[in-house]
């Protein structure tokens, strides 16, 4: 069961790398991984049920796997990372009338990042909790805002280097930067 429903979510993905979410079918996906419409159905209500699966199955992977940034850049470094591995697709998500969906899952993966670099940095010199909350609010504001950026400009620079080069220049201007 587990297999059949990651074997759609797979053909989904693959859709999606080829063409805009509006113009992907259930016809599309269930002749892409071979199963009938039933079996399609039997997992998922519809082509957004899909959609949402897919995306928080993703994210909660992520989260499991590699969220433990020792840098401030990581934050920002594993979102790139998960949007790059399907670039046309996260793109046909990002501009499809799904985008809210897609938003609210980069919110809460940006927020879970950045929970965990907030934790790490301050573990040493603890912060009262009103204070910590305010510098993660800030600091998932900062990531959302920059992947957002990246994604309208159709991913087109390397949001990391920019975010470093950022960082380098508050450095050498001797001004305290936001990380």
């Amino acid at each position: 069961m587990i297999r059949t429903k990651s074997i759609i979510t797979d053909a989904f993905w693959q859709l999606l790398e080829e063409k805009p979410y509006n113009k992907i079918t259930v016809k599309d996906i269930v002749d892409c991984c071979q199963v009938n419409r039933n079996t399609f159905y039997y997992h998922f209500h519809d082509i957004p049920d899909l959609l949402e699966y897919a995306i928080k199955q993703d994210v909660n992977i992520i989260i499991q796997n590699n969220c433990k940034p020792g840098a401030a850049t990581d934050c920002l470094a594993q979102i790139v990372e998960y949007t790059s591995k399907r670039q046309n697709a996260i793109l046909h998500i990002y501009r499809s009338i799904q985008r809210e969906l897609f938003q609210k899952e980069l919110e809460r993966l940006s927020l879970y990042v950045v929970t965990e670099y907030i934790d790490t940095v301050t573990a040493e010199a603890p912060l009262p909790p009103e204070d910590k909350q305010l510098l993660i609010r800030f600091h998932k504001c900062l990531v959302v805002g920059i992947t957002y950026d990246w994604l309208d400009n159709g991913m087109s620079y390397d949001p990391v280097a920019s975010f470093n080069q950022i960082s380098s220049i508050f450095a050498d201007s001797g001004k305290q930067f936001f990380f």
